[in-house]
């Protein structure tokens, strides 16, 4: 299941957004969109994960947490 990753603080890498997801199971892939120009994350990402029961857990689990001082939204990307 694809999930997109909304609100997130800017200097978060894509490890440790990563290492959110890897909590709540296996990921395929984790990528943060990133501004062309600046090389700054833009405050979103995309993360994979192959188990729906576990993609399911992790947004339930994530959605609305805090990171650093950033409330954080996690839903399912649409297709």
């Amino acid at each position: 299941m694809k999930i997109i990753v909304l609100n997130l603080p800017r200097d978060l890498s894509e490890d440790g957004l990563a290492d959110l997801f890897k909590a709540h199971g296996n990921i395929d892939s984790c990528d943060l969109v990133m501004d062309a120009n600046t090389g700054i994350s833009k405050g979103f990402g995309f993360v994979e994960m192959p188990a729906e029961e576990e993609a399911e857990a992790a947004i339930a689990a994530l959605h609305g947490t805090k990171i650093n001082k950033s409330k954080i939204r996690v839903k399912p990307a649409a297709e």
